[in-house]
């Protein structure tokens, strides 16, 4: 009789447990599939929104998130329905495992095709593991990125060279790997700048093939400043239409599409944005704002991309600049 009772607990047991996996798949497969969500109709709804308006001021009036770290969803969305794109493709690296990426609301609401790279081999198998990758044209490569391979990498999406997005996240060698780009010309160029270099030096961090950031310096020091990548836009032809509100994307549009943009070019020091988040603590975990983000990559060797010269990082020179321009929030 005991045993009976047993094996009847176990019994329940297991159904209960079963129903409760059940609900857990159930759950994760709406989590996981989020390309069926409502928040995806939403951000369609918002992108037909804006995409009534005639003239826009600044970037910040589009912005909107669906899958984006910060408001670039809503930028992305607003560009490539007002230019003439001749390709609906796209490239990204930097993607971790594509769960928040810049490009992921326009593979889904456009059905783009797109390749994206990332480092890590079990981001790589997670993304492929996805629906997304099977219900959308989508190419994920593993690859740790330098300015030797990005060419080779690129190619092997075999897309036409007038790519229609380039979007450029590493966390480090972002200038060097985009100068180093000529196996495509995107129309629009999204790079990640570091707004603790300021808008008037243009700064980079120095080639290192392996680098990864906060291994060897701190974790704020990395990347390049917006007068950098301003310049480097320039050489390959692009105009700079301004950086998203959190303070981390600058937006380039091909020369030759301008024309077909309603806003105005703006110089660095006008799109200038400081980075609201905060990346970096003190020895007691307090996270550093305003002007301390400044001072924690203080005394960084640092490119100076106009000369190519090697020079130390000098916050205080960053640190009044904003200041008399009234681009930091914190003292």
């Amino acid at each position: 009789m005991g045993n009976s009772n047993f094996f009847e607990k176990v019994i329940s047991s297991i159904k209960n447990n079963a129903i409760n996996y059940k609900q857990l798949e159930y759950l994760k497969s709406q989590i996981w599939n989020d390309y069926k969500s409502p928040k995806v109709i939403l951000g369609q709804i918002q992108a037909a929104n804006n995409n009534l308006l005639n003239k826009v001021n600044a970037l910040n009036e589009v912005e909107f998130q669906v899958f984006s770290q910060f408001g670039d969803d809503g930028i992305i969305a607003w560009l490539t329905t007002k230019l003439p794109l001749p390709n609906k493709t796209f490239v990204e690296f930097g993607v971790e495992n594509y769960r928040e990426a810049n490009t992921r609301f326009l593979l889904i609401n456009k059905y783009w095709s797109g390749l994206v790279i990332d480092g890590n081999n079990e981001n790589i198998k997670q993304i492929r593991n996805e629906q997304i990758h099977t219900f959308y044209d989508l190419q994920p490569e593993c690859a740790f990125i330098t300015r030797d391979n990005i060419n080779i990498i690129i190619s092997t999406s075999r897309f036409d060279k007038d790519v229609g997005v380039l979007s450029v996240d590493i966390d480090g060698n972002d200038y060097w790997v985009w100068e180093a780009i000529n196996s495509i010309n995107p129309i629009i160029v999204i790079i990640e700048y570091n707004s603790l270099f300021g808008f008037e030096h243009p700064y980079t961090i120095p080639y290192q093939a392996d680098f990864v950031r906060g291994t060897s310096m701190p974790f704020s020091f990395y990347g390049t400043s917006l007068l950098s990548a301003c310049d480097l836009a320039y050489e390959k032809g692009y105009i700079f239409i301004g950086c998203n509100s959190a303070g981390n994307n600058a937006y380039f549009i091909r020369k030759d599409y301008m024309q077909h943009l309603p806003i105005n070019s703006v110089t660095p020091q006008q799109g200038y944005v400081f980075a609201s988040f905060t990346e970096s603590w003190d020895n007691n975990r307090k996270p550093f704002r305003g002007a301390e983000k400044i001072n924690s990559i203080n005394g960084q060797k640092v490119i100076n991309t106009r000369t190519m010269n090697q020079e130390i990082l000098n916050a205080d020179s960053i640190i009044s600049l904003l200041k008399e321009y009234n681009k930091l929030p914190r003292i």
